[in-house]
């Protein structure tokens, strides 16, 4: 999601490397005014915010920013990732080649500053997008964006893309006034020098704009009086505030704040005061790597030592860190996404079945280093926890561990740089499509910081290349299922879980939505 990734793009970097830096604000100087409509939402949550530009931001609370800030193309509706709907675009179509999107726009949309939304300001923010080479352009690679006409958008990708529609709902992609940015310096090219402007002013037609923008303390939202689109905003102002979790628990229940986003399953369970908790699994995917590398270690590279850790591990007994609403990662597609492989095929530990591949494997008393971020957290779930009890069930096995904990930066830059023997590390999905899995591949991103180097597997790398331009659900939804468990019986990735993602909210607000893309959307948020 646009998430840490695991590093999957340099500058959405680490979910606790910036919370670390969150004040430990209570009610901040901004207390809640109530629950009914017209007044203040409170939303706390441990920051991960570079910008307000959407053109440059990746980062979690630059999500929930922008989504409010900016309309895109299309949308998902509330936590439903399996179907893109109508946003600025009333409309879609995608020619039967994948190549081609044309999107038709909304009738009367606007501005927050009363001007219309043409076609012309919708492809001046996708070409910026792709000109300022930041960390959102990958989402529009190889595509070509034009005016069709006054009203009609074409999208062209050079490759089949099926994936298109699923990765338009980015709020990165929101779509600017033209005429504003460019008064204040923005271009669609590499020169652009609208950001400074766009962290103090919105220049979209989303529910909200932007009063004020800090990314250390707090943003302060107030609802677009000009807002086109069919769901009103409930609340006047909404303050989303940098708090960490142990104050975000009492802000929340002493009714300083009505929204928070980081408590753990364990920091959930002492609440009292008509709370409610939206408990369920996140879509991150944390897993093991096992480097293919010879020369980083032969024992990681052997096919029936990897086996031993794949049936070693004790599944059941990792969830138990995690909390209510975590869920074993049957594969590395996270279970609400099309592709994701059914429960039944999680792999269940068979310790007799793990001894007897390490004795196959021919290495005596196997001793493995496993690296991770000693000061990473996810969704609440510590990897030094973690990789503290993975360490005790290889040891059943016959397997050594011994644990190199090191500070996110440090580590992050062994796992990019595909040092390490054993990696413990987590994927969250840049877009909700199967197609962003192809990068644990062979040869591709997360392949190659597993030492997995191209050709490995021919199989498997045709069966990626088809999935990536196949058109139809059903027929990509057979594929990454394919894709997925050629990779869970001989490559280098052990898919452990889905951490739990709790989301505590006063009793008074309606229509709390975890979204994998976003979090949370804080205009759709009502009150009763």
């Amino acid at each position: 999601m646009p998430r840490f990734s695991a590093g999957s793009y340099p500058a959405a970097l680490s979910l606790v490397a910036v919370a670390a830096l969150a004040l430990s604000a209570c009610s901040g100087g901004t207390s809640a005014s109530g629950s009914a409509a017209g007044k203040t939402l409170v939303v706390d949550t441990s920051f991960n915010l570079k910008t307000a530009d959407p053109g440059r931001e990746f980062e979690p609370t630059g999500q929930i920013v922008d989504k409010a800030l900016y309309e895109t193309l299309l949308t998902f509706k509330g936590g439903d990732v399996t179907k893109p709907v109508p946003g600025l675009a009333s409309s879609y179509e995608q020619s039967k080649d994948g190549r081609t999107l044309t999107l038709h726009l909304r009738t009367g949309a606007k501005f927050a500053d009363g001007s219309a939304v043409t076609a012309d300001d919708v492809v001046f923010s996708l070409q910026r997008v792709v000109a300022l080479k930041g960390n959102p352009s990958f989402l529009l690679d190889g595509v070509t964006v034009t005016k069709t006409d006054a009203s009609t958008v074409t999208l062209v990708s050079k490759k089949a893309n099926p994936a298109l529609p699923f990765i338009l709902p980015n709020p990165a992609l929101g779509i600017l006034s033209a005429k504003t940015v460019q008064a204040h310096g923005g271009t669609a090219t590499s020169a652009d020098a609208a950001e400074k402007y766009l962290n103090t002013k919105s220049a979209g037609s989303g529910p909200y704009t932007l009063t004020s923008f800090n990314t250390n303390t707090q943003v302060v939202l107030a609802k677009n009086p000009k807002y086109t689109g069919s769901d009103k905003p409930t609340y006047d102002k909404i303050v989303i505030r940098n708090v960490q979790a142990p104050t975000q628990k009492l802000n929340v229940q002493r009714g300083d704040s009505q929204i928070a986003l980081d408590l753990t399953s364990d920091q959930v369970g002492g609440l009292s005061g008509g709370l409610k908790v939206d408990s369920g699994a996140s879509s991150d995917v944390i897993f093991l790597l096992l480097n293919q590398n010879t020369k980083v270690s032969g024992t990681t590279a052997n096919a029936k030592f990897a086996e031993a850790v794949r049936k070693g591990i004790d599944y059941k007994s990792l969830l138990s860190l995690a909390g209510t609403g975590s869920v074993q990662s049957a594969g590395i597609i996270p279970s609400t996404f099309l592709g994701a492989l059914p429960a039944s095929q999680a792999t269940a530990r068979d310790l007799a079945g793990a001894k007897a591949a390490l004795k196959a494997s021919g290495i005596a008393k196997p001793s493995v280093t496993l690296g991770y971020a000693s000061d990473l957290t996810v969704d609440g779930l510590s990897l030094q926890t973690l990789a503290e009890r993975v360490q005790a069930q290889l040891k059943e096995v016959g397997i050594t561990v011994t644990l190199a904990p090191a500070p996110t930066t440090t580590e992050l830059d062994n796992y990019r740089n595909a040092k390490e023997q054993l990696g413990l590390w987590y994927w969250g999905p840049d877009y909700p499509d199967p197609s962003d899995y192809l990068a644990f591949l062979p040869g591709n991103l997360v392949g190659l910081r597993a030492g997995w180097q191209a050709g490995a597997d021919p199989a498997l790398t045709a069966l990626g290349d088809k999935a990536a331009t196949t058109i139809g659900d059903d027929a990509r939804k057979a594929l990454y299922e394919q894709i997925q468990t050629r990779l869970n019986a001989s490559g280098p990735f052990i898919p452990l879980m889905q951490p739990s993602r709790n989301t505590v909210s006063a009793a008074s607000v309606t229509g709390v939505a975890y979204n994998p893309v976003w979090t949370i959307d804080v205009a759709a948020l009502g009150a009763k």
